[in-house]
This record gives C-alpha cells, structure tokens and sequence, in this order.
C-alpha cells in the first residue's frame, strides 16, 4: 500500500516536476531562425523564460542574471514539426507486439483514439529527436475501414506525458487505397464516406438517444464524426490523384463546416488553383517524381513548388515514421530552385514548410513550430546549415528543458567506433 501511495504522489507531481526543469535562458551569438519564412538573423538571440519563447531576433537585451548558451558559429531555429507520421505507435515494425499503428481488427474505425497507445519509450522518437523533431502528429494508418481514426500531437521529450492534443484530427483514407477498404472502387469509399458524415450530422442535430434506423456506423464511430461535421475537429483526407482531390474538396459543399487537410497530393499541382480557391491546406509528401501507382502518374519533384506558387497553403508531412531526413527533403525543395524549369522553394519557406508551416496546418501554430514571442521553447542548435545533410543538432531543447542526444543507433554507433577485442558480441571463429 505504501508503494502504491508513493507512485500516485509522483504521477501528481510530475507536471509540476517537468515545469519546473523549463530553462530560463538566453541563446546569444548564433545565426537565429524564426521558422516564419523570414531570412535568418545573424549574431541573433533567443530569450526562453518559463519553457515559452520571450523574444528573438537581432539586438535582443539578456536580462539581468539570467544564464545564457553561446552559439556562435551556430545555426539556431525552432523544433521541427513532423506530420503525418506513426512516432510513438511503432517500435520495431516487424514485431506485431511493438507495432500499433494497424488496427485493422477492430470493430471500430472513427472512434479509434491512438493516444493512448503513444509510447515516449520507442527508438523512432529518440531517433528523431536527435535529428531535430521536436514536435509530431501520429495517425493510424491501417485500419479496415476508409476511417483511420483520431490521431493525436505529441511532442518528442524524453518525459513520459508525450501528448499535446489528443484526439486533434480524423484521418481518411481515399483514392486507391480507400477503395480497395470500401469494396473495391471509389465510388463506394465515397459513398461510405458521404453516409457516414450524414449520419454524423444527424446525430448532431437531434437529440441524444435519437437516431434513423438504417445506420451503418456503430453509435461511437458515429459521435466521433460529430466534432469533423461541426467544425470542432479536421478532417485530414489522404489523397494523391487530382480527380479525389477535387472530390473531397466537393465536400464542403453538403458539410460547409468540414476543415478539410488534403494529406499527400502527388497530383496536387495539377489541382492547385481550385485548392487555393477553397482555401483548404496540403501536407505534401515530399519529392514523389515517380508513378509507383496509377493515382500518381502526375507526380513531380516541382510538386510543391507549384502549390505555393499558385496559393496553396502547403506543408511537408506524410513520411511515414522517424524521419532523421527530413531537412534533406526540405533541403533538396531549395535545390529545385537553381534547376531548369523546376519549381523549388527558397531556403527560408523551405525551413518553414517544416516548422511553422505543418504546425499552421495543424492549428497549432500559435502553440510550436517558430521562435515567435509565446511560442513553446523549442529550440534547436545545429553546428551549421540545417537543410545541409552533413549538419548535425549539437543542443536540443523542448519546452525549454534541455533533451539527451543518445538513442539505440548512436550507442550502437559508440560501442563498435573502435571495436576491440572482448567488447564485441560473440559472433564466428573463422
């Protein structure tokens, strides 16, 4: 009993425990990175007081006393946002007991809340983090039905409270895939999808306990599509050709509140003028140039370019899990723009694409994602150009609380630098 009183103390305590290892400090002398889409500061500082961002920016004051980080020679940003991914479902993905990021056995599908799965504990997190990710939004992606369920935002630090937001977003599954879940064509994953949001909708309208007899959803799938109908939660909408893109666009026209997120769009710039005009934001995967389905034959590596060229609200996401490469996906976006008749984005939106901008998309952007004043004390110190793939993260900080750079691969990496003889596991004697 006594130990049970102690580890309920604790788990009360720990919030308090977590704040109060928030750094107040000052990074001096670096070259700073708002991760706003404006150029860098050179000789800037950045001011964390609390875990939140005070101030950045070119002829800063440090207050009196206060301790402060030199990073001269160094680059300074904000924590990288990183959306769509399974961080935190998925340990190893081979072994069935680690991965939860498939729950194509249950019987619910919209209901499915995947926060309660996220474990800090997994490798891909700490990998992640080493490489700059501070922040995260995780989505089932495997599931029976075109329904991924609730995803969630977590952030990367090495505490065990891992969720920012649960329950942030419904995610879909349309084009091939949606089919393929529905029974074998697009006509049927829109017609799921359509009667699923009109019952929805139903249930939102009437009173509790009140519903039409020839339902399709169980009574909790159905409730968890009341907050996308009414606006309170986005529907993230995974498609890649133009023709579904422009489909679920449609669908604001018989549920006018829908916040729609269209998720990959290999073909989005084939539909960037009626994205713009709807106003309705784009997680781009990155870089697809080739049609490995039939749904992408038009992809491209000018893909986002030609989005943000044309108006489009549009981020980096849909990496799948830890992603240590996702400055080089950003980095090779600004290449494009030195290349003949390629569409790029310059260094200072390509930063942004995965920093404020995912964090914008997710409606989080006055929460993370820049070094804007009130923003949350992510930060991160690089020994040189981020977008650069031989730059490495020297300093990481989340919530203003200093993070390890050790995880499972830089141990690996320590242990066998200089193999010797007795260290090394027992393996063959020829």
């Amino acid at each position: 009993m006594r130990g049970r009183i102690t580890l309920a103390a604790l788990a009360l305590t720990l919030p308090f425990a977590q704040a109060a290892l928030a750094q107040d400090m000052a990074v001096i002398h670096g070259r700073i990175v708002i991760g706003d889409g404006t150029a860098p500061i050179d000789n800037g500082t950045v001011v964390i007081r609390g875990g939140k961002v005070v101030a950045a920016g070119a002829s800063v004051p440090v207050p009196a006393g206060m301790p402060v980080v030199d990073a001269a020679g160094k680059w300074v940003t904000p924590g990288l946002v990183l959306a769509i991914s399974d961080l935190g479902l998925v340990d190893v993905g081979s072994v069935e007991q680690s991965n939860d990021s498939a729950p194509a056995k249950a019987p619910f599908n919209a209901a499915l809340d995947i926060s309660a799965a996220i474990n800090p504990a997994a490798q891909p997190i700490a990998i992640s983090r080493t490489a700059g990710v501070t922040r995260a939004a995780v989505a089932p992606l495997g599931t029976n039905a075109i329904f991924g369920g609730q995803g969630a935002v977590i952030d990367l630090g090495s505490d065990p409270r891992p969720v920012t937001a649960a329950r942030a977003f419904q995610y879909v599954e349309l084009g091939e895939d949606g089919a393929r879940l529905a029974g074998g064509s697009r006509v049927a994953a829109y017609a799921v999808l359509r009667n699923a949001l009109t019952e929805a909708k139903e249930i939102a309208a009437t009173p509790a306990g009140s519903r039409r007899a020839d339902v399709l959803l169980t009574r909790r799938d159905a409730a968890a599509l009341v907050p996308v109908v009414t606006g309170r939660q986005p529907l993230y909408v995974h498609v890649e050709r133009a023709a579904d893109i422009r489909m679920a666009l449609g669908l604001k026209d018989d549920f006018p509140l829908l916040r729609l997120v269209i998720v990959g769009a290999s073909e989005g710039w084939l539909a960037a003028a009626d994205l713009a005009a709807a106003g309705v934001p784009v997680l781009a995967t990155p870089l697809n140039d080739l049609p490995a389905r039939f749904e992408q034959i038009g992809a491209t590596q000018s893909n986002v370019g030609r989005m943000a060229a044309a108006g489009v609200k549009v981020a980096l996401g849909a990496y799948g899990g830890m992603s240590p490469v996702v400055t080089q996906y950003a980095g090779n976006l600004v290449a494009l723009t030195r290349l003949p008749r390629a569409s790029g984005l310059t260094w200072d939106k390509a930063f942004a694409a995965i920093s404020s901008g995912p964090a914008e998309v997710m409606g989080m952007g006055d929460r993370f994602g820049s070094l804007r004043p009130g923003r949350a004390g992510d930060v991160v110190i690089w020994d040189g150009d981020p977008l650069e793939a031989r730059s490495g993260v020297v300093k990481i900080y989340i919530d203003g609380v200093e993070q390890p750079l050790s995880n499972h691969q830089s141990r690996l990496r320590d242990r066998y630098a200089v193999p010797s003889e007795g260290a090394l596991p027992k393996a063959y004697d020829w």
